[in-house]
């Protein structure tokens, strides 16, 4: 693998990476890390985020058609939603030499550093409800959650429930496949 950008994902990114610049396939072989159900977007869907104390799971990987991290960083940001002045928090970002600034940068530095990439930029919204986050919430209150929703916005979850990669097995889907039979399509 030459000098190249990545950008990491295990949600919607992969089956929708609408203005995200992804050149070439999405790779499975991205680095572990602790991924969950357990954030509620601003639409009220129920997404996957970095999560504390989630059991890592392998994530995928894509190079992007981009000049500089930076220009990764503001992809990554427009494609999310996520406002300018957010992505110092809310866009990850790794570059080679430089001092980790985010939650498992480590991580990701020590899958990245053997592939001689120049930098990595990945998804860092907060975990939990809007009314309360960075708090995890609990497989029943996602459950319960989830028992809840109705009309658009339950349809919307459910299809980013079930679309999301196979390799992304996590406590709360194995759950949410057994509470609500939300099964990957």
């Amino acid at each position: 693998m030459g000098r190249q950008l990545l950008a990491l994902g295990w949600g919607s990114l992969i089956w929708s990476p609408r203005t995200l610049p992804v050149q070439g396939e999405w790779q499975p072989d991205g680095p572990h890390l602790p991924v969950e159900f357990s954030r509620q977007a601003e639409d009220g869907r129920i997404t996957l985020a970095i999560t504390s104390g989630a059991d890592p799971i392998q994530v995928l990987w894509a190079e992007l058609a981009v000049d500089s991290l930076d220009e990764a960083v503001e992809a990554l940001g427009l494609r999310e939603g996520i406002p300018p002045e957010k992505w110092p928090e809310h866009v990850g970002r790794w570059r080679l030499g430089s001092p980790l600034q985010h939650d498992q940068g480590d991580v990701i530095a020590a899958w990245a550093e053997p592939l001689g990439v120049d930098g990595v930029v990945w998804t860092a919204l907060p975990t939990g409800f809007k009314h309360a986050r960075g708090t995890v919430p609990t497989i029943d209150e996602i459950l319960d959650y989830l028992s809840g929703l109705t009309g658009e916005t339950r349809a919307r979850t459910e299809e980013y429930i079930r679309k999301a990669p196979e390799q992304t097995r996590t406590a709360y889907r194995y759950a949410i496949e057994e509470g609500l039979g939300w099964v990957p399509l």
